[in-house]
C-alpha cells in the first residue's frame, strides 16, 4: 500500500473535511514535530501534507518525549486544534508506585460505593506496597507469608533497570538504610529512588519452559468521557532462560524486558525474544479450548478499562492531548492475567523486520485516530487495527440494547489477538492515503 499522494489532493481533503467557521479552513499542509528518531519519525514523514518543523516552529501535531512535557507544556501556547501525544499528569497511570495508590483507591471507593464484588474486580494487580512510605505494611505482609518470593522494582525506571527479587527482608535493608540516610529535601528531589514491593508470580505461565509477558496497546483520547481503543497487534517478550526459582539472581529468567535479553550472551538476534500475540492466542486456543480463551481476554479487557478508571478522576484531561500506553501483562499458569505495569512510552525501536512492519502500523493507525485532518465522522468503531472498547462505557461489536437482548447476548467490541485485516478499512476510511 502506498503511502504517496500528491499536495492538491491532501488540500482538497482537508478543505472538504472542514466546516466553513472552522480556523481550518484553507489550510492544507499539517505541520508537525518529532522529539524522537525511528519508527514515528518515518510514520509522520509518510504522511501526504505533513511537514516537519524544527525548533521553536509552530506546530499542529508533536510527538514528544516525557521530558520536554515535563518542563515545557505548561510554559507554551498550544493552539487547541494542535494535538500531543501525551496528558500532562500521565504519571499517575505510568509510574508504579502512583497506579499502585490509584488502584488501592478506586478499589477501596468500589467496594464502599458498590459491593465486595465490584471490589473483587481490581483483582488483577499483585501484592504490592510503595517503599518507604509503606515499608511497615510490608512487613507485615512479609512476615504473613514466609518463604515467598519478592520483587523490587525503581518506580520511575524502566526497561529492567534497577529490579531484583528477593526472599529474606535483609536483602533490602541496605536500600532501607541508604534511603534513610537522607534529608527530607534530599528524599523530595530523589523520587526517582522510591520502590514498589510487588509480590512475584512464582507460578507463571511458561512457553517451552520459559517465562514471558504480554505487550498490548491502549490509546486513549478522552478521559471525560474516557475513550479508550484497544489494538488488534501485540506481542509476547519472552525470556531468554529456563524458569526456576533456584536462581532468583539470573535476570535473564526472570524479566522478560527486551533491553535485558538482548544482552544475553546467548542471544540470537535473528530469532529474538519476541511471539506474536495473535500466534500466542492460537496456540493458547489449541491447548485449552476458546472459552478459557475467551475468558481470558475478557479478564484482560477488564485489566485495560478497570486500570483507566482508577485514574479517571485524577487526569487532567485536555482535548489537545492523547496517550498510547504499552501495557505490560503477565499469565500465571491458571490463564489468570496480572496488570505488571503500564508505560506511558512504550518503546517504538524495532527488534526485527517484523516487529518494525507491526509498530509502523500501530503508529500510523495512532495518527489516523487523532484525525487532525478530520476525516473521520466521529462514530467509528475501528479504525484500521483499533477496536473501540469504551466510550463512556462499553462498546459492543453490534448496535443493540442491553434491556432488550440481556448483556449476555452482546459481544465487547475487542479483538486483542485477532487478525488485523486493517488495509481494507484504510482504503475505506482514509482513500487519500492508497493509490
Amino acid at each position: 500500500m502506498s503511502l504517496s499522494k500528491n499536495k492538491t489532493s491532501v488540500c482538497k481533503t482537508l478543505n472538504d473535511r472542514r466546516k466553513p467557521t472552522d480556523k481550518w479552513e484553507g489550510r492544507c499542509v499539517v505541520h508537525y514535530k518529532c522529539g524522537l528518531p525511528g519508527t514515528i519519525q518515518d510514520v509522520l514523514k509518510q504522511r501526504p501534507g505533513w511537514v516537519e518543523v524544527k525548533d521553536d516552529g509552530e506546530w499542529d501535531f508533536h510527538w514528544c518525549e516525557v521530558g520536554w512535557l515535563r518542563e515545557n507544556f505548561d510554559n507554551s501556547y498550544i493552539e487547541e486544534h494542535a494535538r500531543i501525544n501525551h496528558f500532562r499528569n500521565h504519571y499517575e497511570l505510568t509510574r508504579k508506585d502512583f497506579l499502585l495508590k490509584n488502584l488501592k483507591r478506586y478499589k477501596r471507593t468500589l467496594e464502599r460505593d458498590a459491593s465486595c464484588t465490584e471490589g473483587s474486580k481490581c483483582d488483577f494487580f499483585p501484592c504490592s506496597f510503595a517503599l518507604p512510605n509503606e515499608y511497615h505494611l510490608f512487613v507485615e505482609e512479609f512476615k504473613r507469608n514466609p518463604g515467598s518470593t519478592w520483587i523490587m522494582k525503581p518506580a520511575a525506571k524502566s526497561q529492567g533497570a534497577g529490579i531484583f527479587l528477593f526472599k529474606k527482608l535483609k536483602d533490602i535493608m541496605d536500600w532501607r538504610k541508604h534511603d534513610g540516610t537522607r534529608s527530607e529535601e534530599q528524599r523530595d528531589a530523589a523520587q526517582v529512588e522510591s520502590y514498589v514491593a510487588q509480590r512475584y508470580i512464582e507460578n507463571p505461565y511458561l512457553l517451552g519452559g520459559r517465562k514471558f509477558d504480554l505487550r498490548v496497546y491502549v490509546m486513549v483520547t478522552s478521559y471525560f468521557p474516557l475513550k479508550a481503543w484497544l489494538y488488534r497487534e501485540g506481542f509476547a517478550r519472552l525470556s531468554n532462560a529456563r524458569f526456576s526459582l533456584n536462581c532468583i539472581d539470573d535476570k535473564y529468567v526472570h524479566l522478560t524486558n527486551v533491553a535485558v535479553q538482548k544482552t544475553a550472551p546467548d542471544y540470537d538476534p535473528e530469532k529474538g525474544c519476541k511471539w506474536k500475540i495473535e500466534k500466542l492466542r492460537m496456540y493458547l486456543t489449541a491447548k485449552h479450548g476458546r472459552q478459557m480463551v475467551e475468558t481470558l481476554f475478557k479478564q484482560m479487557d477488564n485489566i485495560f478499562i478497570g486500570s483507566l478508571q482508577s485514574v479517571q478522576n485524577i487526569i487532567i484531561n485536555d482535548k489537545r492531548c492523547f496517550e498510547l500506553y504499552g501495557y505490560d501483562i503477565m499469565l500465571d499458569e491458571n490463564l489468570k492475567p496480572w496488570l505488571i505495569e503500564v508505560n506511558a512510552f512504550p518503546s517504538l525501536s524495532p527488534s526485527s523486520q517484523e516487529d518494525y512492519d507491526m509498530k509502523y502500523r500501530l503508529l500510523e493507525d495512532t495518527v489516523n485516530i487523532v484525525d487532525i485532518e478530520r476525516r473521520l465522522t466521529g462514530k467509528e468503531k475501528r479504525v484500521g487495527g483499533y477496536d473501540l472498547m469504551w466510550n463512556d462505557g462499553p462498546v459492543y461489536i453490534e448496535d443493540a440494547d442491553p434491556e432488550v437482548f440481556g448483556c449476555s447476548r452482546l459481544r465487547a467490541n475487542t479483538h486483542l489477538g485477532c487478525m488485523n485485516d486493517r488495509e481494507k478499512h484504510i482504503f475505506k476510511q482514509f482513500p487519500a492515503h492508497t493509490d
